[in-house]
Parts: structure tokens; sequence; C-alpha cells
């Protein structure tokens, strides 16, 4: 299986993630809506009084998943992932992170404006260094493949 290939086929289907941080020994998950570049570094919005804003400034290491929904009769398909998260202040991670989460959420120009507003949603980037990719649907049994990922 090329599981790089199956990655970049999947992730265009769905459109948040689950997202997983820490502090203090204490795990926390949230959802997000995201969006990718070429590298596959994963982009999301969020407000920085949001626990998990707060958890990634004091802790980058974070985890999640991206899935379909899927019923009882389906077979699953789940991609995994660790890596860095960062608050993106300006920039070309800044243009980089508003042009894919323009282009796939359909923000404005007004996201950049409230970004400059202390208070206002911030832009994240997660720096991926292991995908996993869990598969029911080409592999028979399941598998759970590693792809290490240098961006």
């Amino acid at each position: 299986m090329d599981v790089e290939k199956t990655i970049r086929d999947y992730l265009p289907q769905v459109i948040h993630m689950s997202l997983g941080t820490s502090k203090d020994n204490k795990a926390w998950v949230c959802e997000v809506h995201f969006a990718y570049d070429d590298h596959l570094n994963l982009y999301f919005r969020s407000l920085p009084s949001r626990r998990h804003s707060k958890e990634i400034l004091e802790n980058p290491n974070v985890a999640g998943n991206i899935v379909t929904q899927h019923d009882l009769t389906q077979k699953p398909q789940a991609v995994y992932f660790e890596g860095t998260a960062k608050v993106i202040d300006s920039g070309e991670d800044l243009s980089v992170a508003f042009g894919c989460l323009s282009d796939r959420l359909k923000i404005g120009a007004e996201a950049l404006e409230e970004h400059k507003d202390p208070e206002g949603h911030k832009f994240f980037k997660i720096s991926v260094t292991n995908f996993y990719l869990f598969d029911s649907r080409e592999s028979n049994p399941s598998q759970k493949y590693s792809l290490p990922w240098k961006g």
C-alpha cells in the first residue's frame, strides 16, 4: 500500500480533526476544522482563550486523528498524526496558513484582521513528525501503517 498517497487522497474527504494536547500530565482532546499544504503541514484557527490553544503554548507536542464518519456496515479508514504545533504570528507561514484555510474553509480577509486582535482567532500550524494510517478497506486483515514524516 502507498501510505502517503492514501493519506493525500483521504484528507480532502474530511473537514475536521480531533486534536490532542496536554498540560501537567493531563490530556485534552477537541475538534477543529483544518486545512493542509502540499507538505502535509496541518493548519487551523482557534481563540487563544481555548484550552487547547493555551496548552499548545506550554507544550507544543500534539497528536490527533482525522476520520470520516462511517456506520457499522462500513470498513473504517483513518489518519493519525503526531507533531508539534505553534501559533503563527506573521510571515510566510501566516500567508500559507491563510491561503490553505481560505481555499478549504472559505474564510475571508477579515480572518487576517481578526488575527491582529490579541483576543481574536489565531492561526496555528502543526508540523507532523509521524503519520499513521489505519486501514480496513484495502487491508485484510486490518492494518496500521506508519509513515515517519519530514514535511
